[in-house]
């Protein structure tokens, strides 16, 4: 019944399955996510943390704020630039969002970092105005590994 078995003429090319492709593919990506590359020939693969710092709730804690907020901007700007910062801001009350109107009225802050590691941005918390003037509450500053979900 099948005594003859076809082959395929010389000058028919053979058609590349999706299958085929993928086992073409290197094993990694060529610039695994989140990697920077720097001068020298290594890859540093970078971690998001998420830093919660509430202020303190002493009477001058907002007027402490307010008097070194130019400072803390500049610089969150300057580590926004350079990537450590991915997103931040002012922490505010439930009341702030109650309506248009309202007085916001900040009590803390809240950042999304993106750095080798968690020393990294504890170290850029630590220069910070804010603590090294008292604003945020030392003893309550969260610093944690983030992952980020697809999107």
């Amino acid at each position: 019944m099948f005594s003859r078995i076809r082959t395929r003429p010389a000058y028919v090319r053979p058609v590349y399955r999706l299958s085929d492709a993928i086992r073409r593919m290197p094993a990694r990506p060529l610039l695994a996510p989140y990697t920077r590359l720097m001068s020298s020939s290594t890859n540093t693969t970078l971690n998001k943390f998420v830093v919660y710092a509430p202020d303190l709730t002493d009477t001058g804690a907002l007027q402490r704020r307010l008097s070194v907020r130019p400072i803390h901007l500049a610089r969150a700007k300057t580590l926004h630039e350079s990537g450590l910062i991915k997103v931040g801001g002012a922490l505010l009350t439930p009341e702030s969002t109650s309506s248009p109107t309202s007085e916001k009225k900040m009590v803390g802050s809240m950042f999304i970092c993106e750095a080798d590691n968690l020393e990294t941005v504890k170290s850029m918390i630590e220069r910070d105005v804010y603590y090294q003037n008292n604003v945020w509450d030392k003893e309550k500053i969260v610093i944690l590994p983030f992952l980020q979900a697809a999107h």
